[in-house]
């Protein structure tokens, strides 16, 4: 019986890594403008900080994190029930953030009084989700993370800058949603959650199981819930924009300016929660409503003015995003571009016959040494054989080696786009292609 990939993942086949390195090098160069630089995280960290940093009632950690343990320590735990210590206990990442708020608290990367850490993150995630269009189980995300300001021009700089992304990637502008809201702050946000909590009690009968549950932990998140019956009663409950303090009010209204003089449109959208507890202040989600089925959301994130504490650092504000590769392009698919094909080859270079094979071999690596994409035939195929093949790779041009050409000391150039050919001569054959090229 043949062994597939794990249920809820999937290969990306040479054409797709191509356009995943393509994606992650766009990312590097639009956020590169903006002062982000990468950095790389485990793909492992202890339960813990997933569980401290993003909340224990949320779905991710509640349901959705892959927890891996030793095989000494599982025995350990099975046969003699000691538990694994918890610097044991580790989860494979179901987002970015957290890692990267871990590194930077444990390096002191934004020490008092310096300038902020601006980072980029590129790489795949875990969840054990149902799998479905647009959602997996190992799923690949850019993110990137800004620790140490906390003034309304970052929130608005990095809204800016993801929308630009998606423009560079090619995903049309007027296929997007922009959506925005303010979750407030540790002063005003407690007391608003009290009045969502008393409002779902006077709702009790009308909601479902799931979100009287959350009732207690963390009422916010039941205006996630996809149920349309509890998604019509969160629909008249209070409004946190109406309950923001003066200064979550003042921030968010500066993010909206900076935001309408750029000329970024978005709509407020004051059920906009996110899915995980750490956020503060503005939040924000991009939208695509066509090819993405019932998972619509290609990327989003917000200020998380609390979690470098919430992972034993100092008081450090924070703001960050992350965009889904795989959502991305069904997006784009949906939109009707066109990826770019994995296989490109320069030079082809087919031999009439053995005689000639090692000669064919040097100039091969002539023109691999001076940087073009070169290929020959390794299984003595025919000549037609051969130029089948060479298209099939997509030849720009092919080079045929016979015993005659060999004595000449010189190739028949063929263009296989005007199916025109010449004669060069075997030490002129790179300058040629760069010729050709050029």
């Amino acid at each position: 019986m043949a062994i597939n990939a794990p249920e809820g993942t999937r290969d990306l086949l040479p054409d797709e890594a191509l356009f995943w390195n393509q994606f992650k090098q766009t990312a590097a160069e639009v956020f590169g403008t903006y002062g982000y630089l990468p950095i790389e995280t485990p793909i492992m960290e202890q339960t813990e900080l997933f569980v401290r940093g993003i909340g224990e009632a949320t779905d991710v950690v509640s349901k959705e994190m892959f927890t891996a343990i030793s095989g000494e320590n599982l025995r350990r735990w099975v046969e003699e029930g000691k538990a694994p210590k918890a610097k044991s206990r580790l989860s494979l990442r179901p987002e970015g953030t957290a890692g990267v708020v871990r590194a930077v608290v444990q390096h002191d990367l934004v020490p008092q009084g310096a300038a902020p850490a601006k980072l980029m993150y590129a790489g795949p995630m875990f969840r054990a989700e149902r799998p479905q269009k647009g959602r997996q189980r190992q799923f690949n995300q850019v993110g990137v993370e800004c620790l140490g300001a906390e003034e309304p021009t970052i929130d608005a700089e990095a809204i800016i800058m993801l929308m630009r992304f998606y423009e560079k990637v090619g995903i049309p502008r007027d296929s997007m949603r922009l959506l925005l809201n303010s979750m407030g702050c540790e002063q005003c946000r407690p007391a608003y959650r009290e009045l969502v909590r008393v409002y779902m009690d006077e709702h009790a009968d009308e909601l479902c199981d799931t979100c009287m549950t959350r009732a207690e932990v963390n009422p916010l998140r039941a205006f996630d819930c996809k149920n349309p019956q509890c998604a019509a009663i969160m629909a008249d409950a209070p409004k946190i924009t109406d309950h923001l303090c003066d200064e979550c009010r003042e921030h968010y209204d500066a993010v909206k300016t900076l935001l309408d003089g750029a000329g970024v449109v978005y709509e407020e959208d004051y059920k906009l929660v996110r899915g995980l507890d750490y956020y503060t202040r503005t939040v924000f989600e991009v939208q695509v409503d066509n090819g993405m089925g019932a998972q619509n959301a290609i990327g989003g994130g917000g200020r998380y003015d609390k979690l470098a504490e919430e992972v034993g650092g100092r008081p450090t504000p924070g703001l960050g995003f992350a965009l889904g590769f795989e959502r991305c392009v069904l997006a784009l698919e949906a939109a009707g571009v066109e990826f770019p094909r994995a296989q490109r080859c320069d030079l082809f270079v087919a031999c009439v016959d053995d005689s000639v094979r090692a000669r064919a071999f040097a100039l091969v690596q002539e023109c691999r040494d001076a940087g073009f994409t070169t290929e020959m035939d390794h299984q003595k195929r025919s000549l037609k054989s051969q130029f089948k093949l060479a298209d099939k790779l997509g030849a720009a041009r092919v080079a045929v080696l016979g015993p005659d050409e060999l004595d000449a000391g010189e190739v028949t150039l063929r263009d296989m786009a005007t199916h025109t050919e010449a004669k060069v001569r075997l030490e002129e054959v790179v300058g040629e292609l760069g010729r050709a090229i050029l």
